[in-house]
């Protein structure tokens, strides 16, 4: 949909030295370029063409009532234009300076460097007002090329010529680009299309009668000799304010819109080619103002044209001149190429995006016992990449590991960092090594990739069984806890060195994880700025998180979705210095009656005693129904594991929403599901696990590996 802005808001112009504006106002009056426009016919002399309706003595008022300014026929904008470049001393092209050399495009000469003029001679008005009108030109120039050159993306800079040119420059205002935009040296694909990007105009125009047209100068100029309203006298805006041109625009190849687009240079509507252009790329069923109040600027990027403009002025104001042409090719230059960095910007930002998003876990887990949520943002808009991360890794016994890390700097190099550490802690934690021992691999790691690469890291491990929870740190800032009562507290964990630094110990906390408590793990980002330091924002984290439960009630934790963001809102406007990564885990554990543990010798009566015990776990549950199928299939992987054990075997059932085996023994070496041949004796275990089990998985660890299956409970949901 294209949006139709209005005209009413904008920056108010700051006055300049020598009169000017140093920026163009939008829905205000027009700055001294256009007012000098307007009251020209006031100062300018005899042989100057006077604006339309103008009328008085002298030469130019005395030339009879066949054809005037105001209305000079077939060829007069043609010849009013050759006047005004001969009287502004610039003609078609760059004009000679005083001093021999070239003027830049639309700059006219000095005072008295114009022909017939030399050193003390005088200075007749109408020069003074052609250098004060050149002038005043050149002023909108830089304004406006100022207010384009700030936008960064896309619309910002579109919206930047769309507000300086209107009302100053044109009363119009439509700019059409490619769809899709090339970026970089792309070479498109399929046919040329522009799509309306954006219009503006200055105000609506009431709805126009026959009668009320008539009485007024321009409505006669409007009018034909049947008292008919003559629609292409009146600019492309419609009777409730709206530019009703075309949506789309495929350019035909040799056709009028293509020759003028590849000859890049703006071109007045009324010119030979622009007449049949600017029907093609508005639409052949909506009007087209005649003579010089149209201009039509193509839109050169670095490679190619990549749109065009087109700039409209209404019958009550006077037409375009030729210098007109050079401030439309300066403006069109200066948002082609804004367009291009624009493009390029946006995909660079999008590659960031990518990579950041891919670099973060898609979906938290759903481990059995806690419950999880995760925010990330990025520091600004103009650095959507960075350092921090998080992630939840499910481990062997229903237990959980917590990471929280954060690489320093902000560019794509920190970001593969960061998926390289994250990759790597993923790795160690499926060996099941403690979390000690992962920060050293990591501190390895992190030495490996070169010796400038630090990061903080914090690696927790939750077991809902035991309800505790082992915690190492390496320089990253400590947990808080939030307990089910309202109390806030900040862990005391050891702070250790950032990885990278090389050479140094890891220690390892454990402490209670009660039912109930919410743990909140985070980058510095949250609680470090330019306007606190990180204990400050500690406390004052901890403090918001005492308050929420409060407000929430002291019998119940507060949601955990909604708990994030109440973390998140805490950050003011100047908060936002670094990228924030957040992990929250509500502990809700698994209770003792729910579980049921038994070793095992490595012998051949271990399969029959484990269905023994897993027959009576079910009794004192009233799982009954499951009797036979875990009986069958605690067998065979106890018979497996038994096969290769050397050590006692371990059996754990677990009651939550699943019914859970895990089977450990002290081989490392992991089963692997095969199709056995209908000879074979043995090999069908797994095929049956596969089969009967909800889901199951075998993992190493540092001291063997753990076989696990999962059954749905009688009258549960299977997720299968």
């Amino acid at each position: 949909m294209t949006e139709y802005p209005t005209s009413q808001e904008g920056p108010q112009p700051v006055v300049a030295p020598g009169g000017g504006t140093d920026e163009p106002g939008h829905g205000k009056a027009p700055i001294a370029a256009a007012e000098a426009v307007r009251t020209h016919a006031q100062t300018q002399p005899a042989d100057l063409p006077r604006p339309r309706g103008a009328t008085g003595g002298g030469p130019q008022g005395a030339r009879g009532s066949g054809h005037d300014a105001a209305d000079p026929g077939p060829g007069g904008a043609r010849t009013r234009d050759g006047e005004a470049a001969r009287n502004a001393g610039t003609g078609p092209g760059p004009a000679p300076s005083a001093t021999g050399g070239t003027a830049l495009p639309g700059i006219a000469p000095a005072i008295g460097s114009g022909t017939g003029s030399g050193a003390g001679s005088g200075t007749g008005p109408g020069e003074v007002s052609v250098a004060r009108r050149e002038g005043d030109r050149l002023r909108f120039v830089g304004a406006a090329t100022r207010r384009i050159a700030r936008g960064i993306d896309l619309d910002e800079i579109v919206l930047g010529l769309c507000r300086a040119t209107v009302p100053t420059f044109s009363d119009a205002i439509l700019v059409y680009l490619r769809d899709p935009l090339p970026v970089g040296d792309e070479r498109p694909v399929g046919p040329v299309v522009l799509r309306l990007r954006r219009t503006d105009r200055l105000r609506p125009i009431d709805d126009l009668t026959v009668g009320e047209t008539a009485e007024s100068p321009e409505g006669a100029a409007a009018t034909g000799a049947a008292g008919e309203l003559d629609f292409s006298q009146l600019p492309l805006v419609g009777p409730q304010g709206d530019l009703p041109a075309a949506e789309l625009c495929e350019i035909r190849p040799g056709g009028a819109l293509a020759e003028v687009l590849r000859g890049v240079r703006p071109v007045f509507g009324s010119a030979a080619g622009a007449r049949d252009a600017l029907p093609e790329l508005l639409g052949s069923d909506h009007p087209v103002p005649r003579g010089q109040r149209a201009i039509l600027a193509p839109l050169r990027g670095r490679r190619r044209v990549i749109g065009a403009a087109v700039f409209l002025r209404t019958p009550d104001r006077d037409a375009f001149e030729q210098n007109d042409l050079l401030v439309a090719a300066q403006l069109a230059t200066h948002t082609a190429l804004g367009i291009d960095k624009a493009v390029l910007y946006g995909r660079e930002a999008y590659i960031a995006d990518e990579l950041q998003r891919t670099m973060l876990p898609d979906s938290l887990p759903q481990p059995t016992g806690v419950r999880l949520a995760s925010r990330y943002l990025p520091a600004a808009e103009t650095a959507r990449v960075g350092g921090d991360w998080y992630d939840a890794i499910p481990l062997p016994g229903s237990r959980v590991a917590l990471v929280v890390g954060d690489v320093m700097g902000h560019s794509m190099t920190s970001a593969a960092i960061m998926g390289q550490l994250r990759t790597t802690a993923q790795t160690l934690a499926q060996l099941d090594l403690p979390p000690a021992e992962v920060l050293h691999h990591l501190d390895e790691q992190a030495q490996r990739l070169g010796s400038d690469r630090m990061a903080t890291c914090l690696y927790a491990v939750y077991d809902p069984v035991s309800h505790r929870i082992t915690i190492a740190n390496a320089g990253h800032p400590p947990p808080v806890l939030l307990h089910l009562g309202g109390r806030a507290e900040v862990l005391r964990v050891p702070p250790g060195a950032p990885i990278g630094v090389g050479g140094v110990d890891f220690e390892a906390v454990e402490l209670d994880a009660p039912a109930g408590a919410t743990l909140l793990l985070y980058t510095d980002g949250l609680v470090e700025s330019r306007l606190r330091d990180v204990w400050t924002g500690i406390e004052q984290l901890r403090e918001r998180l005492a308050t929420t439960a409060q407000l929430t009630g002291l019998d119940h934790s507060p949601p955990l979705e909604a708990l994030c963001d109440d973390v998140l809102d805490m950050l003011g406007p100047g908060d936002r210095d670094d990228d924030i990564a957040l992990l929250a885990a509500r502990f809700e554990g698994i209770a003792p009656s729910d579980v049921a543990y038994w070793f095992l010798d490595p012998e051949e009566t271990a399969p029959g005693r484990a269905r023994r015990f897993a027959r009576r776990a079910l009794t004192r549950w009233g799982l009954e129904e499951l009797s036979d199928s875990l009986e069958l299939l605690v067998s065979e992987v106890v018979t497996n594991a038994v096969r290769y054990a050397e050590r006692p075997v371990t059996l754990r059932l677990l009651r939550t929403d699943v019914l859970r085996c895990e089977v450990g023994d002290d081989s490392p070496q992991l089963p692997r599901q095969r199709r056995a041949r209908d000879t074979d004796e043995g090999g069908r275990g797994l095929f049956l696990v596969n089969r009967l089990a909800r889901r199951w998985g075998a993992t190493r660890l540092s001291s063997g590996k753990v076989v696990w299956f999962e059954l749905a409970l009688p009258g549960s949901h299977d997720r299968r």
